[in-house]
Formats: structure tokens, sequence, C-alpha cells
């Protein structure tokens, strides 16, 4: 069965950049999907971006494609979001997930299982 451990977060300033690391373990498809998501109180949890396991298709949330960035390192089993210019409104628990990839669906948090912990991000102003 699919683990997901996210690592990674941290206390920054406003413009420092953080990145963040999702080590998946057992047994995941090239038609899997790993996204990233956050999750601030009081707001639901929205979709960052993912990436799929074999093509390395990329989708982004259009308020941070310009500054984060997704990748995937199949030999060690780690999908990475890099995040640049960080801005205090950034600052959530950061969730990765695994789906099988479906182009209309991508970003329904819904859709996605399993789940990790969540990794911290506090973004100072």
């Amino acid at each position: 069965q699919m683990q997901l451990v996210e690592s990674g977060g941290g206390l920054v300033q406003a413009g420092d950049s953080l990145t963040l690391s999702c080590a998946v373990s057992g047994r995941i498809l090239s038609r899997h999907a790993v996204g990233w998501f956050r999750q601030s109180p009081g707001k639901e949890r929205e979709f960052v971006a993912s990436i799929t396991w074999g093509d390395g298709i990329k989708d982004y949330r259009d308020s941070v494609k310009d500054r984060f960035t997704i990748s995937r390192d199949n030999a060690k089993r780690t999908v990475s979001l890099q995040m640049n210019s960080l801005k205090p409104e950034d600052t959530a628990r950061y969730y990765c997930a695994a789906k099988l990839y479906d182009r209309r669906t991508y970003a329904y948090t819904a859709s996605y299982h399993p789940w990790g912990q969540g990794t911290q991000v506090t973004v100072s102003s």
C-alpha cells in the first residue's frame, strides 16, 4: 500500500525560498499523479501542483505557477516542491497525496488518496 511522507517545512521570511519533499513508499504506477495541497486555518484544503509519475506532466494553481516548481525523482521515489518568492499568504500546512491521473480532475482534492501527514510552512512578513 502506498504511503507518503512530507518534509522540509519551516519558518521563513517573505521573499525566501523553501523546498518541500514527499517520499513515496509502496506501489506506485506510471499512471499515478502526486499532488501538493495546502490548508490554512479556517480554509479548505486547496490544490497547489501535481506531477505524473510516468510522463512528468505538471499542473499548477494559477497563483503559484510563476513561483513554485514541482519535480520528481523516480529513482529516489520523491516529489519535490520548490517554492520561491514566498509570501505570507503561502503560510499553510502542505500535504502531498496521490491518485491515478485524470486530466479532468487533477485539482480535485477529494479525488486523491492516500495522503501524507503534512508539513507546516510559515512565511513571516
